[in-house]
């Protein structure tokens, strides 16, 4: 398939999936919504799919470019991962281990704080549903530990290997994913954990699980599309990567992980789902024992796809604008 061949069937596709979710926005009905609210919903979530088309048919070169360089590089993406994941615990004793150590005491600290210590016991999710609170919590931990360190390292990425960077024939577009990579495998580690200590409250696998691998996902193309703006970006503005640093501990406490989003009165309950954090987060509770397709929720499930894919290509084109003065400026 040659590259114009190529470009038609992409344009064609995207065209395809908008008009779906178009018609699926429009026919979508909730009898429990407030009819202004809902109507709401669907003008914006209707003007953002008319802009993704505009953008990616006025700008399709320049959107498309990173995904092919990705595409292009997988296996080399794949080995720096591997070898960045292990770079960072060369030469101590345990190695790759003490990737997997901090998430396990931050969870038995606060096992023994709230459970033991505080009895905080159970938290009700809704109506008389209830968890242990130990599992509600770790449940928000373990893609916010994912979502902390992928952005905190993908930021400093340039930084970090710009001796790369001033090679001419290396492409630099590679260097973020490859950081996100390498927290990915600690996530992987920490899900497992998660999943053990469900068990260990009676709560045993079930289909909904599955669902841990979209929200993963999800979370990655979110945080992938968000680092290739600020490691750009931070190589001009060094000040950034403090700033993103005093935001994730203030977006810690804006997400629903330490609090239960039913305490919000639902009035106000849209501005905290504003935060595509506080989707994930909701989805991997849904999928451990919440037991909630992600579909079900779906203004939730539209509005972070089009906010990630919008970011993701925001992203790619500042990375893009930016990229000729990267070895001038490191």
């Amino acid at each position: 398939m040659n590259a114009k061949s190529q470009k038609k069937w992409i344009l064609s596709t995207v065209w395809a999936v908008v008009l779906v979710l178009a018609l699926a926005v429009l026919l979508h009905k909730n009898v429990l919504e407030d009819p202004d609210t809902a109507r709401l919903k669907k003008i914006c979530a209707l003007l953002l799919l008319g802009f993704i088309l505009v953008l990616m048919t006025a700008a399709y070169d320049k959107i498309t470019q990173l995904p092919k360089d990705l595409y292009n590089n997988r296996r080399l993406i794949w080995r720096l991962s591997k070898n960045d994941f292990r770079k960072r615990y060369a030469g101590s004793f345990l190695g790759v281990v003490w990737a997997f150590v901090p998430p396990v005491v931050t969870v038995a600290m606060y096992y023994v704080v709230f459970d033991r210590i505080m009895g905080s016991g159970r938290q009700n999710i809704t109506g008389e549903i209830s968890v242990p609170y130990v599992l509600f919590l770790t449940a928000g931990l373990v893609p916010w530990f994912f979502f902390s360190d992928a952005i905190s390292s993908g930021t400093s990425s340039l930084l970090e290997y710009n001796f790369l960077v001033k090679k001419v024939v290396f492409k630099v577009s590679i260097l973020p994913m490859i950081k996100i990579n390498a927290a990915l495998f600690t996530h992987i580690g920490f899900t497992a954990v998660l999943l053990l200590i469900s068990m260990g409250y009676g709560y045993l696998p079930s289909v909904y699980w599955v669902q841990l691998i979209y929200y993963s996902l999800a979370e990655y193309i979110f945080v992938l599309g968000l680092c290739y703006a600020t490691s750009a970006i931070v190589v001009f503005f060094r000040d950034l990567q403090q700033i993103i640093s005093i935001v994730l501990q203030v977006g810690m406490w804006a997400t629903p992980i330490l609090w239960n989003l039913q305490i919000v009165p639902e009035d106000k309950r849209f501005i905290f789902k504003l935060n595509p954090m506080a989707y994930i987060v909701e989805g991997y509770r849904s999928s451990i024992y919440g037991h909630e397709w992600f579909f079900t929720h779906f203004y939730s499930s539209t509005y972070f796809w089009i906010f990630t894919g919008l970011l993701f290509v925001f992203g790619a084109l500042i990375f893009r604008k930016l990229k000729p003065q990267f070895a001038d400026v490191l």
